[in-house]
């Protein structure tokens, strides 16, 4: 893929994530992707982000940077949101916070099939 069919795909993985679209989540990720070097398989991705979106009734991803350069992209996603109970082993209990991620992906046979992640788990603290 070139850079602008990379990028195309990474903006329709994210619309899939903000749809809750997980019949076509294959679409977009590999059937034996790793999330932070651990193999999760599509079926514990997809788990992963179901509770997610359970654990965080208002999870919208936006795209704040992103960087194509096949087979990798980077990007960096904001998120203001209100999770319920605990959240990264934070209090949260509904209160409002926003933070950053910063996220690399491989893409393998124009598949997402390694993700590394890292949450600013910081700007959350802050704010609580």
């Amino acid at each position: 893929m070139t850079r602008d069919e990379l990028a195309a795909t990474y903006r329709g993985y994210i619309d899939c994530l903000n749809r809750q679209d997980w019949q076509n989540l294959d679409r977009f990720v590999h059937k034996d992707v790793t999330h932070n070097s651990a193999a999760v398989g599509l079926a514990g991705y997809q788990a992963m982000l179901e509770r997610d979106f359970r654990e965080i009734p208002d999870l919208v991803f936006r795209i704040q940077i992103l960087t194509s350069d096949p087979p990798h992209i980077s990007s960096r996603l904001n998120f203001n949101v209100c999770p319920r109970g605990e959240f990264f082993g934070l209090a949260i209990n509904g209160k409002r916070v926003a933070f950053s991620e910063n996220v690399f992906y491989e893409f393998i046979d124009d598949k997402i099939a390694h993700v590394w992640s890292i949450i600013d788990k910081a700007a959350i603290e802050a704010q609580l």
